[in-house]
C-alpha cells in the first residue's frame, strides 16, 4: 500500500477549505459549485432537517419516557426500543420511509424522527427509575446528545431522499469533485463536534456536584490530621 505524501494530502485538505469559500467550474464543466453560499444553503437544509427531528422526537420520547419511568413499568419497552433502534441500520430506516412516504424535507424528517427516539426514550427512563426528576436530567440530555449526533451524521443520506444537504457533494463526487467531498465532511464534522460540545457543556452544567462525585470519586485532597505527640515517661 502506497501513502500519498503529507505535502499532497495538505494541498488536497487546503483546495478543500478553499472550496468552502470560493465558487469554482464543477469537474464536468457545465455548473460554478462550492462557495459560502452553496455551501451555507446545503448546510442550512442539513440542519433544518436535523433540528426538526429533534425537536419532534424530544416532544414523542420524552414525556412517554418520564411517565413510563416514573411508573416502574414497561422496562421491556423501553429496552426493546433501545435495541431496534441499534440494529436496524438508518438506511433502510430512510428505504422504509421513501418507499412507503415518498421523498421530500418531512419525508426525511420522519424517518429521523424515528432514528432519533430510541436513545431518548431509553435515557429519559433509566433516569427516572434511578434517581427520579430533575437529577434524571442529565442521563436525560445524555440520550439526546447522542440522538443529535447520530441524526447529523446520517442526515448526509438525505439526497438518497430527493433532499440537498450536505451529503450531496458526497453522493456527487463527479460534479463537486475530490475537494467537494472533503469540503462537505469537513462541515459535517464541524457542525456535529461543535453542536456535541454545546451539549455536553449543558449537560455538565446541569449535573449535580454530588452526582459527579459520586461518578468520579471525590478526588479533592483530604486535610492531613494533625500527629498527636506522647510523652514518655522515664522512670
Amino acid at each position: 500500500m502506497i501513502t500519498p505524501p503529507i505535502g499532497s494530502i495538505l494541498s488536497t485538505f487546503g483546495d478543500a477549505v478553499g472550496f468552502i469559500f470560493e465558487r469554482r467550474p464543477s469537474d464536468a464543466g457545465t455548473v460554478q459549485v462550492g462557495g459560502l453560499a452553496e455551501m451555507g444553503h446545503l448546510a442550512g437544509n442539513h440542519f433544518a432537517v436535523s433540528f426538526l427531528a429533534i425537536v419532534v422526537s424530544i416532544a414523542v420520547a420524552v414525556p412517554i419516557g418520564l411517565w413510563l419511568g416514573h411508573l416502574g413499568r414497561a422496562e421491556l419497552l423501553a429496552v426493546g426500543v433501545a435495541n431496534v433502534g441499534r440494529a436496524v441500520p438508518a438506511l433502510a430506516i430512510i428505504g422504509f420511509c421513501v418507499a412507503f412516504f415518498g421523498t421530500g424535507f418531512r419525508n426525511i424528517a420522519f424517518a429521523l424522527t424515528l432514528l432519533a427516539i430510541p436513545p431518548i426514550l431509553t435515557n429519559t427512563y433509566v433516569g427516572m427509575r434511578q434517581v427520579e426528576w430533575p437529577l434524571a436530567l442529565p442521563t436525560i440530555l445524555g440520550g439526546i446528545r447522542i440522538s443529535v449526533v447520530t441524526v447529523l451524521a446520517t442526515a448526509i443520506i438525505s439526497p438518497l431522499a430527493g433532499l440537498d444537504s450536505l451529503g450531496t457533494p458526497i453522493f456527487s463526487e463527479e460534479i463537486y469533485g475530490t475537494e467537494g467531498v472533503i469540503a462537505a465532511a469537513i462541515v459535517v464534522a464541524f457542525l456535529t463536534l461543535f453542536t456535541d460540545a454545546g451539549f455536553a457543556l449543558v449537560q455538565r452544567l446541569v449535573t449535580p456536584k454530588g452526582l459527579k462525585i459520586a461518578a468520579h470519586g471525590d478526588r479533592r485532597p483530604r486535610r492531613l490530621r494533625p500527629l498527636s505527640i506522647r510523652r514518655v515517661q522515664t522512670p
